[in-house]
């Protein structure tokens, strides 16, 4: 699976990639709100394995892309939909720390969103982010996104209960620029 935006090229994760996602998953500051990280090596490169294992299973179910930078392949960050029965999905993403602020989340997430809506016939997409994670917040209100609620402490994580906010968007509610 590619994907192409104006300025990305999404595309699945390969072997060599762990180098390059291993520069933003064991950044502490990066991997604040996710219930994974910081990431040791291995953990990094079990993750790429796992992801290439996924690209092969059938029906798929996984589909963790590598973001690139268009203009020199450059890989920044990841974005994947997983996808759970009755045509529903749940999306994340998370980028190298260097490129944050430049819209990149919200171009990657809207492909993939398109791609999950077009080609999955998906019904349904959701995603969660901690309450304090404004900026992720930001880009799932720019994908049409509409708050549900607050999941309050749902999963334990990092020494500490965990709330996330829901977020969802409906394939009838999904606009395609």
């Amino acid at each position: 699976m590619v994907l192409e935006t104006k300025r990305l090229v999404l595309r699945e994760f390969a072997r060599d990639d762990w180098q390059a996602v291993h520069v933003y998953a064991a950044a502490a500051d990066v991997v604040a709100f996710m219930e994974w990280g910081p990431n040791t090596e291995d953990d990094t490169k079990s993750y790429v394995q796992n992801m290439i294992v996924t690209q092969r299973q059938e029906p798929r179910k996984v589909y963790e892309v590598a973001i690139t930078l268009k203009q020199d392949g450059s890989l920044i960050g990841g974005c994947g939909l997983h996808v759970e029965a009755h045509a529903k999905a749940a999306l994340g993403y998370c980028l190298n720390r260097t490129l944050w602020g430049n819209g990149y989340a919200t171009e990657a997430a809207y492909a993939l969103c398109k791609y999950g809506f077009r080609e999955l016939q998906l019904h349904r997409i959701f995603a969660t982010c901690r309450p304090d994670n404004t900026a992720s917040e930001r880009v799932m209100e720019k994908l049409g996104m509409t708050r549900e609620g607050v999941r309050r402490e749902h999963f334990y994580a990092k020494g500490q209960w965990q709330s996330s906010l829901l977020y969802s968007i409906l394939a009838n509610e999904f606009v395609e620029l």
